[in-house]
């Protein structure tokens, strides 16, 4: 229509200006100075207590997500891991001296933290604060510069989040392009130095494809089936709150580490529905669906794909609690499944909301059987009082992460990598494991003029190399016995 302002198209050609941009800046070396890091956290964190309100507002409108999760899950995490950076950047920053040997003798050595450059950093919309930002804390910290892509399905906090971090962050360095497939495949079209991704393994595959065509160096963090071993030596009721809350109290389900199905023994299933049912009336009420504590599915795609798996023939009649849903709000009640079919769809794919399916075993042993046959989870809980199962568990289940009588609590230390492996993701962060993800981590070796041996020169001899033998070996005693026979 005549009179309207042509929109700014974020094309390859855009991003690759942008990229040349800041990596110019960054070549510059404006990032690599402590100053500039501190200063750049100190803005971030500044940035979420000016706008505390307008954060919580904006994940209320793309998920009804309660001011309480905001809060806690996204803003107080966020500001915890800026605090923790601030605290720990001087040490993290220092060179790390290690040991040479005697075939380098004299020398000194050490290992120098160095930016890795200009990272793309790809969040998810299921927390679109907490997983735009935190890997933005750990780019900032090591030095670098960097993109932020959020998620397009998070439209009011993406674009929350491209007005502040234009207004407190230095924008030389830090970007933010909103926009959804045409624009993602537009960063992914350019070189970076680390692409980090936080979704589903899908696409997840599509940028590890895109960043090979540069030898580009990514962490994916993704997701899979999570699964929540509940034996019958337990306090019920705490493991069933801890349960719920990790279930149902992480964004109504959708979350990478929320418990995606139950395992416990056909003997104690009816027990564990009992006490779950108890405690999710006492949390959500008699009609969750009203209940202002859950937040709503995020889109009509989402809640179209959840209903599918709820409404499977396989699945339908096995519904224990809940069920309901409401289409209009985008409400799925809170839902259990009992001794559901593990060829289902539900048990075959990540389930990412409020459904909850229990399978049942004759002996709780057989749960890792069940866990190890399939891909390995971004995360495992068990819930027992018995030591030898603790034992087993730790030893005998490959998942990013492990919780023991609790879910999700694991993400909240900063001590602890949080990652994936195999299918859940590749790489860690959080703390220190952020500086790492963007740092490349580089040997340097000092050497003076004297010490000089010939017998590393040409022309060689029968002496010399019993001799470099010795030395290569490292043995005193070797030498020695090269050099006197």
């Amino acid at each position: 229509m005549a009179g309207e302002e042509p929109k700014n198209v974020f094309d390859a050609e855009a991003a690759s200006s942008l990229a040349r941009e800041l990596r110019g800046t960054f070549l510059s070396g404006k990032t690599r100075s402590y100053e500039w890091r501190v200063s750049q956290l100190k803005a971030l964190l500044k940035l979420v207590d000016d706008n505390e309100q307008e954060i919580v507002d904006a994940l209320r409108s793309d998920l009804s997500k309660p001011p309480m999760e905001s809060v806690v899950c996204e803003i107080g995490l966020l500001k915890n891991s800026c605090k923790v950076s601030l605290r720990e950047l001087k040490h993290w920053m220092k060179p790390e001296k290690v040991k040479t040997s005697i075939t380098t003798f004299p020398s000194s050595a050490e290992i120098v933290p160095e930016p890795l450059g200009v990272a793309l950093v790809i969040s998810a919309w299921n927390y679109p604060i907490l997983l735009s930002l935190d890997p933005v804390v750990g780019a900032i910290a090591a030095g670098n510069a960097v993109v932020l892509k959020p998620s397009e399905i998070s439209p009011a906090t993406s674009s929350l989040l491209a007005k502040l971090l234009g207004k407190y962050m230095d924008n030389s360095c830090v970007r933010v392009v909103e926009g959804a497939a045409d624009e993602t495949t537009a960063l992914l079209q350019q070189k970076w130095d680390k692409i980090f991704y936080t979704g589903n393994a899908r696409i997840g595959r599509t940028v590890m494809t895109a960043a090979a065509k540069h030898l580009t160096p990514v962490v994916l963090e993704l997701g899979g089936k999570s699964p929540a071993v509940v034996d019958s030596n337990i306090n019920i009721k705490v493991a069933s709150r801890r349960i719920i809350a990790g279930k149902w109290g992480c964004n109504n389900g959708q979350a990478c580490i929320s418990p995606d199905y139950i395992i416990t023994t056909k003997d104690y299933a009816p027990k564990l529905v009992d006490a779950l049912k108890t405690e999710l009336e006492t949390f959500y009420g008699k009609n969750p669906l009203e209940s202002k504590d859950l937040s709503r599915i995020v889109n009509s795609n989402h809640f179209g794909r959840l209903t599918k798996l709820l409404d499977e023939d396989k699945v339908s009649g096995k519904i224990v609690y809940g069920g309901e849903r409401d289409e209009s709000k985008l409400m799925i009640a809170p839902t259990i499944l009992l001794d559901v079919p593990r060829n289902s769809l539900i048990m075959n794919e990540e389930i990412f909301g409020p459904l909850l399916p229990i399978i049942t075993v004759d002996k709780l042993e057989e749960s890792f059987d069940v866990i190890n046959s399939g891909t390995k989870p971004l995360a495992a809980y068990l819930f027992t009082n018995n030591k030898k199962l603790k034992e087993q568990f730790a030893k005998g289940i490959s998942a990013g992460g492990l919780v023991v009588n609790d879910t999700t609590l694991h993400l909240a230390v900063h001590t602890l990598p949080f990652g994936g492996v195999g299918e859940s993701g590749i790489g860690a962060y959080h703390g220190k494991f952020s500086f790492d993800a963007f740092t490349h981590k580089k040997a340097v070796l000092y050497r003076s003029f004297h010490g000089d041996a010939a017998v590393r020169y040409p022309p060689y001899s029968y002496m010399k190399l019993r001799l470099m033998k010795a030395l290569i070996g490292g043995s005193i005693n070797g030498i020695i016995r090269a050099l006197f026979g």
